[in-house]
């Protein structure tokens, strides 16, 4: 294992250590910590134990200057033998403040429950994402049963989308005051102004309004449902998928089969959100995702919004838009969204507006960066160390 960090000094930066399952740089938290970590620079240093050593592609996004270690041990997680608990106990003692992240990091709020009183250990915060609630742990009780018995020794319980909230306290007993909502934030000036329609790959002015679509964890028959609400509309709209693996054949056959012309498939869009500020229309089909960062774009761009009403989607849309939150697997709800918008250009605007004027006030990153920065170091007793 790698030597034990110094002694934090009162003045000096907040010492931190992360417990994760995973930290590959493909899950939503991943990416909201490594911004955190970048924005607070050198006021912390971090420590990350991974239970899946190696998993660590997510090191990548964290900005070089920032002062963190990967640690190789002690095991935990699947990887770890019955003293596991112990020898987390021990690291954990060295820092000022403990986060742990999902089921991957579960057993470090187990080690708080157990250990903490005797060994005296720092305080921990645990974070839930709703990635991994049907797990299976030890002994064969599910995961709800280790959360309902364990999340009690930590001093805040981070989630953040309503509906999780109501699962920490609906399914695992959590106490309403122990759970803190943040929703994740970006920076939404950045998202401002229109872009020409010609920046778009493989699209020509032709007059019609374009519709974009991400249906990046939709299953394969949402797409279907997709095409056959827009095609009714192929003299009108544009539709262009932001988020396709590529207009190939077999994708381009089945639109034509559906009566979408035309359709728009880019293979290389490495960032879709910089496309935003071309579309008139945005189109979110989602399998269940809980709070889309997708979604949190398209408002920042001042679009208007259909998608199906999956996890806080309706709840996250300016109250205007949430009539154009359409019921899972609803064609024709869908088809009478889409149609409602694309014949009416003073609604889209209004819904544009009202999204835009949304997203600044509750999902920027500032506020995001305010919250997780106050109560870590509230936990930790050292209120102005992230400020």
């Amino acid at each position: 294992m790698s030597a034990a960090p110094p002694p934090p000094g009162p003045l000096g930066p907040l010492s931190i250590l992360q417990l994760h399952g995973r930290f590959d740089g493909s899950a939503a938290k991943d990416r909201r910590i490594a911004r955190l970590m970048n924005h607070w620079g050198s006021k912390a240093r971090h420590d990350l134990l991974l239970a899946e050593p190696g998993a660590d592609a997510g090191r990548a996004l964290i900005d070089p200057a920032v002062p963190v270690r990967f640690l190789a041990e002690p095991a935990f997680g699947p990887n770890g033998g019955p003293g596991r608990y112990v020898a987390l106990a021990q690291l954990m003692r060295d820092y000022d403040l403990i986060l742990s992240f999902g089921w991957g990091g579960i057993d470090g709020v187990i080690a708080q429950r157990l250990l903490g009183l005797l060994m005296g250990l720092p305080p921990l915060i645990h974070h839930e994402d709703g990635s991994d609630l049907r797990a299976v742990g030890p002994l064969g009780f599910n995961s709800d049963f280790y959360r309902r018995h364990s999340l009690g020794a930590a001093r805040a319980l981070v989630v953040p989308t309503g509906r999780l909230a109501h699962v920490a306290i609906g399914q695992w007993g959590e106490p309403a005051a122990h759970v803190k909502q943040i929703p994740d934030g970006i920076d939404i000036a950045s998202y401002g102004g229109r872009r020409l329609r010609s920046e778009l790959p493989g699209v020509a002015e032709d007059g019609r309004l374009i519709l974009g679509a991400r249906v990046e964890d939709a299953e394969p028959h949402m797409l279907d449902q997709l095409l056959r609400a827009v095609a009714p509309l192929d003299e009108a709209v544009r539709l262009i998928l932001l988020d396709a693996p590529g207009e190939d054949a077999v994708l381009a056959a089945r639109a034509e089969a559906l009566g979408v012309h035309g359709l728009c498939a880019p293979a290389t869009l490495p960032r879709p959100q910089d496309y935003l500020g071309a579309l008139d229309i945005f189109l979110l089909l989602s399998a269940g995702e809980p709070a889309p960062l997708a979604l949190t774009e398209a408002m920042a761009a001042g679009l208007p919004v259909v998608a199906t009403e999956t996890g806080d989607v309706a709840e996250m849309l300016a109250p205007p838009n949430r009539a154009f939150a359409v019921p899972p697997g609803d064609d024709t709800a869908l088809a009478k969204a889409l149609a409602r918008l694309a014949g009416d250009a003073a609604l889209r605007e209004k819904l544009g507006a009202a999204n835009q004027r949304r997203a600044a006030q509750c999902f920027d990153e500032s506020v995001m960066f305010d919250l997780y920065g106050r109560l870590y170091g509230s936990v930790a007793g050292r209120e102005e160390a992230l400020s």
